[in-house]
């Protein structure tokens, strides 16, 4: 049977089952009936999207227990990881900017990502990202980060934006985090500390 990889899999030393092609230690419990090959891969598909649900809450959950500044941390480890070089910029002079990212580390390459992470502070509303997107330049990327989520107006103000700007909420965190981890530096992977596990396919 062929193994398929799964993205960053949370484990967090809690003990999950792995299948592998190597050895003997098997997904799921042997059973006193035989079963044909369909309703096998079926019992595979249902019980390895449970394990992927349940692992995602499980991160969703260890992001929330983040502090504050522990989650500008964490963004500013994604951008790295997806090749921009970030740093967070220094308290009280940053206009709602908490990480800073650019192709080149000094912003003289566009484009120029600018970050607001707002962390479990409840919805964030409209005025909120007029007041984050206003005054920025032609070849500014803006991102705003916020694990509480965006009220529908606050969408429609993204939409709207003439500067780019995308929203990312808990779930898509969660989904950068998988998609990225594996390109993280030693410093992220202390903050969040992920294991990989292999699923069959």
């Amino acid at each position: 049977m062929r193994l398929r990889p799964v993205r960053a899999v949370c484990l967090f030393r809690q003990q999950f089952i792995i299948a592998s092609c190597v050895d003997s230690v098997k997904l799921f419990p042997k059973k006193d009936i035989i079963k044909n090959e369909k309703e096998i891969a079926e019992e595979v598909e249902l019980q390895s999207n449970e394990l992927l649900e349940n692992s995602t809450e499980t991160l969703k959950d260890r992001i929330l227990n983040l502090s504050a500044d522990d989650m500008e941390e964490l963004v500013k480890e994604i951008l790295n990881a997806m090749g921009y070089i970030a740093r967070r910029t220094k308290k009280g002079a940053d206009r709602g900017v908490d990480v800073f990212a650019s192709k080149d580390g000094l912003g003289l390459e566009e484009p120029r990502i600018f970050v607001e992470v707002k962390h479990r502070e409840g919805q964030m509303g409209a005025p909120k990202i007029r007041s984050f997107i206003g005054g920025r330049q032609m070849g500014d990327r803006c991102i705003y980060v916020s694990t509480g989520g965006f009220t529908k107006e606050a969408k429609y103000e993204a939409e709207r934006s003439k500067t780019p700007l995308f929203l990312v909420d808990l779930d898509i965190l969660a989904e950068l985090i998988t998609s990225h981890y594996d390109n993280f530096r030693a410093e992220g992977k202390v903050l969040l500390p992920l294991r990989k596990v292999y699923l069959p396919a």
